[in-house]
């Protein structure tokens, strides 16, 4: 059969404007992930024609793919669904058989079935190979129960990756090999799509593996693990690391949780090449068990962050740090102060400041529906910052869009930027920043836009404000204008999200049968 396997990067129609245009061929092309590429071997693998590609906004999604596909694949995150629902009534229209899996499959199943003939919840070969063979009928939502214990590596995958992260086939200083070492997380954040799955380290061998073919292939190149806690067991995962030569490793970044970032850890840490760490801070009045500050909270849990942070400074980490703000946790303007304070002092660590959002199957979704604050005429398109898609337990919208636009502006001052730029990094660091703050500086635009409209629009505050209000009409547009000719695919009533997420899950034959449990956020990511 001829496959395709198509990853969605982006969630609008190719832009114009040369920063986004930048941005998007330079950094936004290395978001890639794993699992569609997976897809992408297995179906070689049995024997099928497969064409592989990602959508980062750099041309008509579906030029990227032949057009007489048997199977698309198609794999996507929340904020981009609405162009994966497009191209699924598309693909429909021409007989394509159409599969969705990823984060917003697995999200919200039951929104996606109004478009695809199949959703992928959790994925492994075997169950790729049946929906191939036709075990499913159109209109089911199936996932397998097997754990992932393994995934194709590297050098299966140089095929995808010469498309995904390379330059007509070869690798620039840009390009980054994306990795996995484990699957699943030890704790347990109410807004995390993994705080259910157990945390599961890949093989040893497959590791080992892995890492000799880059220092061998692919030297210097930067390598990026996209597990969603990396080296929990840390002396094991350092251990195989250095197993390469300290001259052949390969540069990687990382995400890791501040507790496990500690004492003579970190010194392993740069002999085995780590150059880029994102740890969560979260909210200052919660969620501190990953941050390693015990129960301290506000400005304790300031202090103790900012010192640590200062210490990987010290040892030459680029360092990003993770925020949440307006939980129900938080009250007045203490974390809004506390985070502007955090980036006033850190000037070399990028902040990455988001607003709460209830994904499917999370805790934080469930509680937020059975208190009838999530907004539900809300387009999917809009579950990202800086929109808001529930009322806050303390806040008016219009409190915290003004609170947001105070750190935002701080963040992408020319002032913040010039003291990152006058910092200690690499040339792809300063550039990174100086592209990051050209964006955040339309989010800065958006809250400020959006803090205007909560001022002066009262159906607009109204709907924020949980009143039952219509979906406003500049959501419509927006929808529409990102869209752009594929905004006709889909109607108004198409835009409303079905929110049941009991998706009733048929498993493989193979997992019923007794399979283990246990797959991740990178398993179920189709993505």
């Amino acid at each position: 059969m001829r496959v395709g396997v198509l990853e969605l990067l982006i969630d609008e129609a190719p832009s114009g404007r040369l920063v986004d245009r930048a941005y998007r061929a330079v950094f936004r092309k290395q978001y890639a992930s794993i699992m569609p590429q997976a897809v992408a071997v297995w179906c070689r693998q049995m024997g099928h024609d497969v064409t592989y590609a990602t959508y980062h906004g750099q041309q008509d999604p579906v030029r990227l793919l032949p057009d007489d596909l048997d199977v698309l694949f198609l794999a996507t995150y929340t904020q981009a669904s609405a162009l994966a629902y497009a191209l699924a009534r598309l693909y429909r229209r021409r007989k394509t058989l159409t599969v969705i899996g990823g984060p917003h499959a697995r999200s919200f199943p039951r929104d996606c079935l109004r478009f695809f003939d199949l959703v992928v919840g959790r994925c492994d070969r075997a169950l790729v190979a049946e929906i191939l063979a036709g075990t499913y009928d159109p209109g089911s939502v199936v996932s397998t129960d097997r754990s992932l214990t393994d995934v194709p590596g590297v050098e299966e995958r140089m095929p995808e990756l010469r498309i995904a992260s390379f330059v007509r086939g070869r690798p620039v200083p840009s390009s980054v090999v994306q990795m996995l070492a484990s699957v699943g997380c030890p704790y347990r954040c109410d807004f995390c799509v993994d705080w259910d799955t157990p945390y599961v380290t890949l093989p040893r061998e497959r590791i080992e593996a892995d890492l000799r073919y880059l220092s061998t292939h692919l030297p210097g190149v930067m390598t990026n693990y996209l597990d969603p806690n990396f080296a929990v067991r840390f002396d094991e995962m350092m251990s195989i690391m250095e197993t390469v030569p300290a001259e052949a490793r390969t540069p990687y970044i990382m995400e890791s949780s501040l507790s496990v970032l500690k004492g003579a850890r970190l010194q392993r840490l740069r002999a085995t090449n780590c150059i880029y760490i994102a740890s969560g801070v979260e909210s200052w009045a919660d969620y501190s068990a990953k941050a390693g500050v015990g129960r301290s909270t506000g400005t304790s849990k300031l202090a103790t962050v900012v010192e640590h942070f200062e210490e990987l400074h010290r040892y030459g980490f680029a360092l990003q740090a993770n925020f949440i703000l307006g939980t129900d946790a938080d009250r007045g303007d203490e974390p809004m102060a506390l985070t502007r304070e955090f980036i006033d002092r850190l000037p070399y660590v990028w902040p990455i400041v988001n607003v709460p959002i209830p994904f499917g199957g999370t805790p934080l979704f469930d509680a937020c529906l059975a208190a009838d604050r999530v907004l539900r005429t809300m387009p999917f398109s809009f579950y990202y910052t800086p929109f808001l898609v529930t009322t806050l337990e303390h806040y008016t919208a219009a409190d915290y869009c003004h609170a947001m636009t105070r750190i935002y502006a701080l963040l992408t001052s020319s002032t913040m930027l010039a003291r990152r730029l006058t910092t200690r990094a690499t040339w792809g660091i300063r550039v990174l920043h100086a592209l990051r703050t050209a964006g955040m500086r339309q989010d800065l635009a958006a809250f400020r836009r959006f803090g205007a409209m909560l001022e002066t629009d009262d159906g607009f505050r109204a709907f924020h404000d949980g009143e039952r209000a219509p979906l406003p009409e500049f959501y419509h547009r927006t929808y529409e204008q990102r869209l752009g000719r594929y905004a006709e695919l889909l109607s108004r009533v198409d835009r409303t999200p079905e929110l049941d997420v009991d998706a009733g899950y048929r498993t493989t034959p193979a997992a019923a049968a007794g399979a283990i449990a246990g797959v991740s956020r990178s398993a179920a990511r189709l993505t």
